[in-house]
């Protein structure tokens, strides 16, 4: 329906929220997204063409997608939700060329200093908004820890942060630190999206120990820049090779 309405052809498909990180609640909706290719005489065409598909949100999906070159432009800067998206063990519309040959490219590509920004004003965002007062949200909590997880990755690896919540968690070695962890997902696993929940002062602690912590080493992280060829090279494949 996409493809046919908006003359596009879509090339990867995954899911990029709560069910790819691993905790949605039964409630949770289908964060859907995509990449998509326009008929290569767009663009040889100087007329200006929207580079994002966005679909109305309703209850139970969340779908948009960006144009290849668009995607591509992302990459090149380090957008970390892109990143994610790549490494989705949920595929809807899979490309297993474009999302080895990406993969490939992401640890040369991605700005730890880059992701570290995104990721910290993540979970300080959430932190502050959400995660304070008498009750907060279960999901709040996960909105921040996951966020704080991939910026102590980028920091103590110095790789691209995995997309899933149960691979970044191993950074952690506290026991107890676990066992807080494994109740709050039962928890939210059992209850929907609003469900709310007397604030865990261990993990509030340690989130603004985290933020703290994180936000001192990334001032050291070094800026990264990147040519274009390998993606200019994969942007051309991509366009060529679709037929509408």
């Amino acid at each position: 329906m996409i493809e046919k309405s908006q003359g596009v052809k879509i090339i990867y498909a995954c899911e990029s929220g709560s069910r790819a990180w691993g905790f949605a609640s039964p409630d949770s909706d289908f964060d859907v997204r995509f990449i998509y290719v326009r008929p290569l005489n767009d663009y040889l065409s100087i007329a200006e063409r929207r580079d994002v598909i966005e679909i109305p949100v309703n209850e139970v999906l969340d779908i948009g997608g960006w144009d290849l070159r668009k995607a591509l432009q992302l990459f090149l800067k380090s957008n970390a939700p892109l990143y994610e998206w790549v490494q989705s063990p949920i595929h809807y519309i899979p490309n297993n060329d474009l999302k080895t040959t990406l993969l490939t490219l992401a640890n040369k590509y991605f700005s730890g200093r880059a992701g570290c920004h995104h990721y910290i004003s993540m979970a300080k965002n959430n932190f502050d908004n959400d995660l304070q007062g008498e009750s907060v949200r279960i999901k709040k909590y996960f909105y921040a820890l996951r966020p704080l997880l991939a910026a102590r990755w980028i920091i103590e690896k110095g790789k691209v942060p995995p997309m899933e919540f149960q691979i970044l968690r191993t950074l952690i070695t506290d026991v107890q630190w676990q066992e807080t962890i494994d109740a709050l997902l039962v928890q939210k696993q059992a209850a929907d999206e609003k469900t709310t929940i007397s604030p865990v002062m261990p993990l509030q602690q340690w989130i603004a120990d985290t933020i703290q912590y994180c936000n001192e080493k990334a001032a050291t992280l070094q800026p990264l820049k990147n040519d274009t060829i390998e993606l200019d090279v994969l942007f051309r494949k991509y366009i060529r090779n679709y037929d509408f």
